[in-house]
């Protein structure tokens, strides 16, 4: 069978990265274990979150699956750091679990060009150097010119429970182990990281009157602008802590534990770690919050986020019984972790292709990543250029200054990681023009020059567009001072006359009070409000966006040999090889690497040139 991209895995990054594949015109496979299990949330039941909400909203923009099937499974509404500025809020949905996984099934089901393929990958095929197609364990051949792996923490994957040993990716499923075998083979640099997940608990038996409720948020808003509207009831989640009973159950199991007994070699994500972690680490807390999280509408399980284990199932359920609420409640499925293989990231380029294997992509876990949005934004960036390597069309190439999206891409192929990579807002430089609310216009009009739009989307943005440049003109006419006091804004009476938009930079300066008759769609205009709010701070931003894009106009000749620059410590020489930065502006993004390092680095290029 021939297709022009082949992805391995369904999960949140190969889901995303066949979908994209298909709409920029690649005859698409998707290749996965069990195709009922496409879409699976693996851990907790929610999407987005601070940083992550803005990689839902950009994948979002691009016309991806992820938003659209939050919207239509969620459950429980919340906006995170609401009461900063909206740079730094994140959406953040909790999921119908069932109901997220259907929506997505029900997407790719209905996307043009793509086919589902169920089965196991054994091999991949090669041809000069250059992948050339999957070979399934049943010996059927899939031919292709671009494979995305998204293969989860399926990779080599182990599971570990106190005690218990057993290969998988997620519990009951099998891992991907010749997979695994064979890339090793071919000399890629791979390590080992660990994740995990807390005991589900049955929400009958927990006593609800000793929780503290937290509610949906009450305005409406949604994670895609393409849903309209909330579908589902919402549900409350709950909080409760742990205590000092808890955390001597926990000790109590350490010596049990494969993150203590050496059993799991692997990294965790440091900003999600272990409950045991967590006791081992921060032993003069005196309790630790634990979000209870409802799976779904039709069914009593509970996620209780916050108390990822793997210590074995007794000490779990003493852990349990201690917490206030919980001491009745019954563990429905135990937790563990899973320790599993991935590529350094260093090893790809921008595209997140590999640059020993063309054709070769990777996306998600085997990044080094860890995350459903994180593994989301991946497999849209590895989708998408898969098929332009198969089609021979544009990449698709973002930089820090423009996406969180090219935040991540750029901080995994230059930096590598040493643990689970997650994505915060303290990571861009540049946050204050990649909020959540405006990725739309920031995105959106790349997607569509690059074929990654749908009929729906392309429609819509042809209508942002025509409101935009109404709100432009409307914002354009001027106000004089006086007429703005007398609507109640607090000004100054100093005879000057300002545009709707400049007032709004001035503090108390209401829309009301600007623009009273304006009419357009409320999304929008909070957005282009906020624009001219955040139009000062912007404009001293842009001489730092402007050097960064002139140093990646500067071009490293391919192969350059960092050993022969003098000047280079062992340890800049190290890192760079590592690295393989194409421009002057990644190597100069590459963590210990001076001014002075740049100067030599830029010399020896022109020289070379």
């Amino acid at each position: 069978m021939d297709f022009d991209v082949i992805v391995i895995g369904g999960g949140h990054a190969g889901t995303e990265a066949a979908a994209v594949a298909a709409r920029r015109g690649a005859r698409t496979a998707l290749l996965s274990f069990d195709l009922t299990k496409l879409g699976a949330m693996s851990c907790n039941p929610a999407i987005g979150g601070l940083g992550k909400g803005h990689l839902v909203r950009e994948v979002d923009a691009f016309d991806g699956l992820i938003a659209r099937a939050a919207d239509a499974a969620g459950i429980h509404y919340r906006m995170l750091n609401r009461s900063k500025g909206t740079a730094v809020q994140g959406p953040r949905v909790q999921a119908d679990r069932t109901r997220y996984a259907a929506a997505i099934q029900a997407m790719l089901a209905a996307q043009p060009g793509l086919t589902l393929v169920a089965g196991e990958a054994g091999a991949l095929e090669m041809a000069g150097g250059a992948v050339a197609g999957v070979r399934l364990r049943d010996g059927t051949v899939l031919r292709a010119r671009a494979v995305v792996l998204a293969t989860g923490t399926f990779l080599g994957g182990r599971i570990f429970r106190g005690e218990e040993r057993i290969e998988g990716g997620r519990i009951d499923e099998a891992a991907a182990t010749i997979l695994a075998q064979q890339l090793r083979a071919l000399a890629l640099p791979m390590a080992r990281l660990k994740t995990g997940t807390p005991p589900r608990l049955d929400g009958r038996t927990i006593d609800w009157a000793r929780i503290a409720e937290q509610p949906s948020d009450e305005d409406p808003w949604t994670m895609s602008p393409l849903t309209g509207a909330r579908t589902l009831p919402q549900l409350h989640c709950g909080i409760t802590r742990t205590n000092g009973a808890t955390h001597d159950a926990i000790r109590a199991g350490l010596d049990r534990s494969p993150l203590f007994s050496g059993a799991i070699g692997g990294q965790g994500p440091r900003y999600c770690p272990s409950i045991e972690d967590k006791i081992h680490r921060f032993g003069d807390r005196d309790g630790h919050q634990i979000f209870l999280e409802p799976e779904g509408l039709d069914t009593p399980l509970i996620y209780p986020n916050g108390m990822s284990t793997s210590l074995p199932v007794d000490v779990q359920a003493a852990m349990v019984a201690s917490i206030a609420g919980l001491e009745r409640a019954r563990i429905v499925t135990p937790g563990y972790a899973v320790e599993y293989d991935h590529i350094d990231p260093r090893a790809l380029d921008a595209t997140l292709g590999l640059a020993a294997i063309p054709g070769l992509f990777c996306a998600g876990q085997i990044n080094g990543t860890t995350g459903y949005e994180e593994a989301a934004g991946q497999g849209l960036v590895a989708g998408a250029n898969a098929a332009a390597h198969a089609l021979g069309t544009a990449p698709l190439v973002l930089d820090r200054a423009t996406s969180y999206l090219g935040v991540m891409v750029d901080d995994l192929v230059l930096q590598g990681v040493t643990e689970p990579y997650r994505m915060l807002t303290a990571r861009a430089e540049f946050r204050l023009r990649l909020r959540a609310d405006n990725a739309e216009t920031r995105l959106t009009p790349l997607a569509r020059d690059l074929g990654c739009l749908g009929p729906e989307r392309l429609a819509r943005q042809a209508w942002r567009e025509e409101a935009r440049a109404a709100l432009d003109t409307r914002f354009a006419e001027t106000i004089t001072a006086s007429a703005l006091h007398a609507r109640g804004a607090p000004v100054g009476l100093d005879g000057a006359r300002r545009s709707a938009r400049e007032w709004l930079r001035f503090p108390g300066v209401m829309l009301d009070q600007v623009a009273p008759d304006v009419a357009a769609d409320p999304a929008l205009l909070a957005e282009f409000v906020e624009d001219a709010r955040y139009a000062p701070y912007l404009e001293r931003q842009e001489s730092e966006v402007a050097q960064l894009r002139a140093n990646d106009s500067v071009r490293l000749v391919a192969g350059l040999n960092f050993a022969d620059i003098p000047g280079l410590s062992n340890e800049m020489v190290e890192r760079l090889s590592a690295a393989r930065p194409e421009t002057l502006g990644a190597a100069a993004r590459i963590r210990g690497i001076t001014p002075a390092a740049l100067s030599a680095i830029l010399l020896h290029a022109r020289r070379a040139a």
